[in-house]
């Protein structure tokens, strides 16, 4: 299964809720991720651009997008960032590919 960043920023209106009644949201969303075949491998409460982060595994593009769009359609989200992840496997494999495709700097001639 591919690895997916995921940032969101709360609403004003989400944190009102939240200090009325403080819940781990990461936890209220796993149903979700995990009902579109993923799995949450960690998240985090920040300060900053961004109030949540958390890394995940989703079977593919697809279900990583109805997740932002199940999260986003909650009103709680003012922003949901997914930012596809790669191993350092899949990114020495993806740097060979390059090579093996023919690939020349602009000024390698």
């Amino acid at each position: 299964m591919a690895y997916y960043l995921i940032q969101i920023a709360y609403t004003a209106e989400m944190w009102t809720a939240l200090v009325k009644n403080p819940q781990n949201r990461l936890e209220a969303a796993r149903p979700v991720v995990e009902g579109l075949g993923g799995s949450i491998v960690g998240g985090w409460l920040t300060f900053g651009e961004y109030d949540i982060v958390g890394v995940l595994q989703m079977p593919d593009n697809i279900s990583a997008a109805a997740l932002s769009i199940a999260i986003s359609a909650g009103g709680g989200a003012k922003v949901f960032k997914t930012t596809p992840l790669m191993t350092w496997e899949e990114g020495i494999e993806a740097l060979r590919k390059t090579a093996s495709a023919g690939f020349r700097p602009p000024r390698s001639e």
